[in-house]
């Protein structure tokens, strides 16, 4: 009996050590970019784009490799599909409707298209989308509604993100006339934050905030970052490393801000910068690593 039991145990360290170690999950690659004005017609809206263009924005997101992308500027699903293939990323979008038809500075006879917020999720990852933040919106059609969802990647705790694309015009300080929208959509944002630091399941707010919250007391960023709940303590997963996207810019406008439990995930940040002939969009996409 004995040795029947001592063969067994050794049958199973055996196999164990054939089996080999548990792979550890791949690290998390979470972006936001701002695509200026993307339609799915290349005629149409405010940056006009030729074959050759789309397959320039599609090469730089093969390129960001990252596993969800909260974009920015984007007409429709349809137009998020010419640059983030529809075989590799499930791909949402908000449900606001298309806003006034604007026409588009310097270029007559030409009109905004839908500028819209969603996310392109890698396949393989299971997602769970949440009612969308409409209150962003302020009653306004022209403003953008957040997008909600709950990313589920094999092997990893859930992470639940906001993708945001808020009022533009007041990238610092309080005067400029956009300001008084902006202030109104802070305190939407911080009760969105709020309740999630509450809850059980850590959570990042990643988009085009217009604002640049890394300024040494910026009078926004000190009010969604008050620890408060205690999760609400923030990050800003660029930390002290500015912009190389264009020479004019010391400051991130775009922003991945991450709760207390997110940041201690925090392995890396970077942006992806074009060539100096080329420029696919207005802004660069940026990506935080979490392990």
């Amino acid at each position: 009996m004995l040795q029947r039991m001592t063969a067994l145990a050794l049958a199973l360290s055996l196999s164990a050590c054939a089996a080999g170690p548990t792979k550890a999950a791949e690290p998390l690659r979470i972006a936001t970019w701002n695509l200026e004005h993307l339609a799915q017609d290349g005629a149409q809206g405010c940056r006009p784009r030729s074959e050759a263009d789309y397959a320039l924005l599609r090469s730089y997101a093969d390129r960001l490799n990252a596993d969800v992308v909260a974009f920015q500027e984007v007409e429709s699903i349809k137009a998020a599909a010419r640059v983030f293939d529809p075989s590799r990323y499930q791909l949402v979008i908000e449900e606001r409707p298309a806003g006034d038809r604007f026409p588009c500075r310097g270029q007559e006879g030409r009109s905004l298209t839908r500028q819209a917020v969603g996310f392109a999720i890698r396949k393989g990852i299971a997602f769970e989308r949440t009612r969308d933040l409409t209150d962003l919106q302020l009653g306004d059609p022209n403003l953008r509604s957040g997008v909600d969802v709950t990313i589920r990647a094999p092997g990893r705790a859930p992470l639940r993100l906001l993708a945001v694309h808020l009022k533009s015009g007041c990238a610092s300080g309080d005067k400029a006339e956009a300001c008084a929208t902006l202030m109104r959509q802070v305190p939407i944002l911080e009760a969105w934050i709020d309740a999630r630091a509450r809850e059980a399941t850590r959570f990042a707010v990643l988009g085009d905030f217009n604002r640049r919250l890394a300024r040494s007391g910026d009078v926004i960023w000190a009010e969604i970052d008050d620890a408060d709940p205690a999760n609400a303590d923030l990050s800003l997963a660029e930390g002290g490393v500015g912009p190389k996207c264009d020479p004019r810019f010391s400051e991130f406008i775009d922003h991945v801000v991450l709760d207390a439990r997110a940041s201690r995930d925090l392995a890396g940040f970077e942006e992806l910068t074009y060539a100096s002939d080329e420029r696919p969009s207005d802004h660069c996409p940026v990506v935080a690593t979490l392990k």
